[in-house]
């Protein structure tokens, strides 16, 4: 946590890049564009903003929906639209590789993490904090959704980032230094927003509770939730493969243990030839594991297999850059 406050001046007028993922939103896009561009007012007027709207593939009105926000204000708005959906952290990537502002926030376009935090979270880049997290403290969610999130990041802090505040966060405003960071290692199936705490700079937590969404349905699925689950501790902890190491240590261990005990006891004659049913039980308990750590080692070796081949995280069928005004 950042506890000096250092003061910046600028000489040229800072310029903030909003950049928002897009898929199958389009019953959002009106309600949080407005919403953005009412949040001006909280800013010097010497603030400039440029909108980075990413389209990740979406199949419905979303695009049509973003290229009226792009009519309504050409010169703030860069319109991104993927070829296929690619998931929000790479269109998130696309996003930052088209960003020109001083500073970047990252936002979700369906309202659920409030815009109105932004101007404070900017507060604080001007004072020189290069890196501002706003965390989910809260959530106006069902219980499986909050049982999911907070385990998910309980399990992140403790074998993966121990500097990701409590609840986790999506909301988050950084300088362009920390974006050039993230494009220069250009990773594949990892979360992009915990790369950014990966880099390890000092930070400022801004705390918040996580509204409820309120117009269109979520295309957050169990399966992507998994996936994420599975990129973010193969990416940051080597605790899965510790882990194997040590239930192939202990069932090694008890394994030598009973075997010395029926040894023993066969030589005394306390036992005989017998145990057929308690035989089969270890042998498929000790197949299933051998199964998993396979499963675990294998998730590894994939994605460095994926990183070799060097494929794009994304391709990129359309921009419409902001237009300079003279």
């Amino acid at each position: 946590m950042h506890s000096e406050i250092i003061f910046v001046k600028y000489i040229s007028m800072p310029k903030i890049s909003v950049i928002i993922p897009c898929y199958f939103n389009e019953e959002n896009i009106s309600s949080t564009t407005s919403e953005l561009i009412a949040n001006e007012k909280h800013f010097d007027v010497d603030t400039s903003f440029e909108y980075v709207m990413v389209d990740d593939g979406s199949k419905d009105r979303t695009y049509k929906e973003l290229m009226k926000f792009k009519t309504q204000f050409p010169s703030k708005v860069t319109l991104v639209k993927l070829a296929g959906n690619v998931g929000s952290y790479n269109a998130i990537l696309a996003g930052m590789h088209y960003a020109t502002g001083d500073c970047n926030v990252i936002l979700a376009a369906d309202l659920q993490d409030p815009p109105e935090l932004i101007p404070k979270m900017y507060d604080y880049w001007l004072k020189g904090i290069k890196f501002v997290v706003a965390n989910r403290e809260n959530r106006e969610e069902g219980f499986t959704q909050k049982l999911f999130s907070n385990t998910y990041h309980r399990l992140i802090k403790k074998y993966a980032l121990k500097n990701v505040p409590p609840g986790g966060f999506d909301l988050v405003l950084f300088d362009r230094q920390l974006k050039e960071d993230v494009l220069k290692i250009n990773e594949r199936n990892t979360n992009q927003i915990y790369l950014l705490s990966w880099l390890d700079y000092d930070f400022v937590n801004i705390p918040y509770t996580r509204r409820k969404r309120e117009l269109g349905k979520s295309r957050w699925t169990l399966k992507k939730k998994v996936k994420l689950f599975i990129d973010s501790f193969v990416a940051f902890s080597f605790a899965p493969i510790r882990m194997i190491s040590l239930v192939g240590l202990t069932l090694g261990s008890i394994a030598l243990i009973y075997g010395i005990i029926i040894i023993i006891s066969r030589i005394r004659g306390d036992i005989s030839v017998e145990g057929w049913s308690a035989m089969m039980v270890t042998f498929l308990f000790v197949s299933a594991f051998q199964m998993m750590a396979l499963g675990i080692i294998g998730e590894y070796v994939w994605r460095a297999l994926d990183a070799a081949r060097g494929r794009p995280n994304f391709v990129v069928d359309e921009v419409k850059r902001a237009e300079t005004i003279a």
